[in-house]
């Protein structure tokens, strides 16, 4: 079977990073983790030992490279050459993390990045925007979605989980004014791509969801 390029778009609470996380392994593809590569810039920029600004995100940006390689059963990042999976992991880079996604550059930059490591094939990446302006050209496009009701539910499950108290209507507005900021935004708002096969997951097991694309992958 040829190793294809697969793009998952869809809402928050939609379920894609397990999804993808899943299918990638089942199939040995690589998951492209793009929060990751935003640390992988992050621990970067604070290993600079200077004041975190806009004009040392970008110098750090420009000229740094990142991959991301399925290997002895999981997805490893790559800085310049240098793994650092487990560095980029910490309280300290996810606070960095923060400021350097909000920057253009970065993201103009890590897109050039994810279109690179997609060449090769065998590629998983799932966001907001994939199928419709990062990898337009993919070979398997997927919008992964569900009912408010469904994702205010499976999140309110996530956080009981985490022993945190919450209320099923609130976390279901905040759902919704998610949804609306995503499908607003001026730069690559979310949508389903035209060629992109709609699957909503809404009373679907994760298990019953990882088939379906594994099937649409085989196809």
């Amino acid at each position: 079977m040829n190793k294809k390029i697969v793009a998952i778009d869809g809402p928050a609470g939609a379920g894609k990073s397990t999804v993808s996380k899943l299918v990638a392994h089942e199939l040995g593809y690589t998951y492209i983790d793009t929060g990751a590569m935003y640390r992988a810039v992050a621990l970067k920029v604070i290993s600079q030992n200077k004041p975190v600004n806009e004009d040392l995100i970008v110098d750090v940006a420009k000229d740094i490279d990142i991959d991301l390689r399925y290997e002895d059963g999981i997805t490893k990042v790559f800085t310049d050459g240098e793994e650092v999976t487990g560095k980029i992991r910490t309280p300290e880079v996810s606070k960095a993390a923060s400021d350097v996604a909000k920057s253009g550059f970065v993201r103009q930059r890590l897109t050039e990045l994810q279109r690179k490591m997609a060449t090769r094939g065998g590629v998983i990446m799932d966001g907001r925007d994939i199928g419709t302006h990062v990898l337009p050209n993919a070979n398997v496009k997927i919008y992964l979605t569900a009912s408010v009701e469904e994702r205010a539910r499976r999140r309110c499950e996530e956080l009981k989980a985490k022993s945190l108290d919450v209320n099923i209507d609130e976390v279901a507005r905040d759902i919704q004014a998610r949804d609306k900021q995503d499908m607003e935004r001026e730069i690559a708002p979310l949508k389903q791509a035209e060629d992109a096969v709609l699957l909503d997951t809404t009373g679907m097991s994760i298990d019953e969801v990882v088939n379906e694309i594994l099937k649409l992958c085989s196809d």
